[in-house]
């Protein structure tokens, strides 16, 4: 289906029953990398996908994106389609930002926050000239666009990336649905618009963090992807930790963990509704972990 927020018509598929379950992939994604999760998350949750402005299905983004503004979007799509319950927000890579972002500005209608080697900034700074920076990526995607640059290679390029960011192979993903959303300049100006603005969102999440808190009766989860190194599992650590989260290494996974494991994700999702959550300080910015400083840790 197709549902409109701020006058831009957003792709959305809906399916499952039960408390709903917000699934929102990261830069360049698109609903369908989301199918491996779905089957085992449906019997058990309303799971519902959706495309960003410039992503999968959606039409064009009209605005840059803003970590608020991402928060806002997922609120109206719940309105859009009728899920005015609390909601599991379900964020992979920057995904992860606009999720954090929604539990703090929309406390009440958050059941739980599950991050999936979320994207993680600690000391983001916001660029100069945003609006530079717009103009340079809708001036980047043109020119790429008008020289035929995602027909000819978008869908290749997702292949590429998607096995270099998986463990388990290559891009599960139908061929017909691969060519229908890469082989587009709307993705193309989408993704690039995107990642411009990749700093200023994360600079925006750590002004959130240091006026909003996190909804107390909504416990957190941080998924990391052991493919990562160390360095990588441990700034999941540490972001588990400055959250009052409860933290899983997941292995073997790349990046794209949703495609690695699934039931890794879908076990995140179950467990956090069914459980108390961490502690945390009383300050917005940082959450208290488990007995001695640690977040709780766990392998998968």
């Amino acid at each position: 289906m197709f549902v409109r927020v701020a006058g831009v018509a957003h792709h959305v598929v809906v399916e499952g029953s039960g408390p709903v379950c917000v699934l929102s992939a990261g830069l360049g994604l698109s609903w369908f990398d989301w199918d491996p999760v779905v089957p085992l998350l449906a019997p058990h949750r309303t799971v519902v996908r959706f495309d960003r402005p410039g992503h999968g299905l959606s039409a064009p983004a009209a605005a840059r994106p803003t970590a608020a503004g991402e928060a806002h979007r997922v609120a109206a799509l719940l309105d859009a389609i009728g899920a005015d319950g609390p909601a599991t927000v379900v964020g992979h890579s920057i995904a992860g930002f606009h999720a954090e972002a929604f539990a703090r500005l929309h406390p009440s209608r958050t059941a739980a926050v599950v991050l999936v080697d979320s994207s993680v900034e600690e000391r983001a700074l916001t660029p100069a000239a945003p609006a530079l920076r717009t103009a340079a990526a809708r001036v980047t995607g043109g020119a790429l666009s008008a020289a035929g640059v995602p027909a000819a290679l978008g869908p290749l390029a997702r292949r590429a990336l998607v096995r270099l960011a998986r463990t388990g192979g290559g891009d599960p993903a139908p061929a017909d649905l691969v060519r229908r959303v890469y082989g587009t300049s709307r993705v193309l100006r989408g993704a690039l618009l995107e990642n411009v603005h990749y700093r200023a969102v994360a600079a925006e999440l750590l002004a959130l963090r240091a006026e909003y808190a996190l909804p107390e009766g909504a416990p957190v989860t941080v998924l990391a992807a052991t493919a990562g190194g160390r360095r990588w599992t441990a700034r999941q650590r540490e972001l588990a930790l400055l959250l009052g989260a409860r933290f899983r290494e997941i292995a073997p996974a790349g990046h794209l963990l949703m495609l690695d494991r699934p039931d890794a994700v879908v076990r995140a999702v179950l467990d956090g509704a069914g459980r108390s959550p961490e502690p945390r300080a009383r300050n917005a910015g940082a959450g208290a972990a488990g007995p001695g400083g640690e977040p709780r840790t766990g392998t998968v």
